[in-house]
């Protein structure tokens, strides 16, 4: 299984963050060997992820996060970020890379000093990653004074930073950061592609599957 495999029925935002990863593989890889930079790239620096309740807007930016981090030596063969295997994506996924920072939120809101301390961490260059990531899973959350607090951080990012941003839709982020972001719209996922999951990952009977898919609508 790849990181990919949970995104439950999002083929076309798999597609499109499995392209950038390898954008992304191929620039980090270019530095390091100080050649030419990739004229073309579906690689940016801050990213908007949203979608209704279920969607799986954080496990879609953790996956993506994982396959930036990824460290399989099938990628030198042609193969795509993101194997679900190695250090990188491992670490990645159950939140313990050093270089990918999840923030997340019971509160009402995201205050200007928690914003300040992710943007002097965005700054500093990966230590042990090839990207320092941040992943916000709460970005609807930002008071006006934390977003313009992000919003320089976005506008300059550092050469390696990739901000994952997480809202229910365009509509919950301040329109200066939404502006500055790649937008991507998940869905939620079809009854058939939840009970396919539910047996092809967790072994669970069909029959037993598509009624829990049926019974918690995604």
């Amino acid at each position: 299984m790849t990181v990919w495999d949970d995104l439950v029925g999002q083929e076309k935002v798999s597609e499109q963050l499995e392209a950038a990863a390898r954008d992304a593989d191929a620039l980090v890889t270019a530095v390091a060997a100080d050649t030419p930079l990739p004229e073309a790239s579906k690689m940016t620096h801050a990213w908007l992820f949203t979608g209704p309740p279920g969607s799986g807007r954080s496990t879609t930016a953790r996956a993506f996060a994982a396959a930036l981090q990824c460290v399989s030596p099938d990628r030198a063969l042609g193969g795509a970020p993101g194997c679900g295997f190695c250090d990188g994506c491992h670490t990645s996924l159950v939140g313990t890379h050093a270089d990918v920072q999840i923030i997340r939120t019971d509160l009402l809101s995201i205050g200007v000093k928690e914003t300040r301390d992710l943007v002097r961490r965005a700054q500093l260059s990966p230590a042990v990653g090839r990207w320092q990531v941040i992943v916000m899973e709460d970005a609807d959350r930002l008071t006006e004074g934390a977003g313009n607090v992000l919003l320089k951080a976005v506008e300059e990012p550092a050469p390696r930073t990739v901000w994952l941003l997480c809202a229910p839709s365009l509509e919950d982020v301040l329109p200066t950061i939404r502006s500055r972001c790649r937008h991507l719209t998940l869905r939620t996922p079809s009854v058939a592609a939840v009970a396919d999951v539910l047996v092809r990952r967790d072994g669970i009977e069909p029959d037993i599957a598509a009624a829990v898919a049926r019974a918690t609508q995604g």
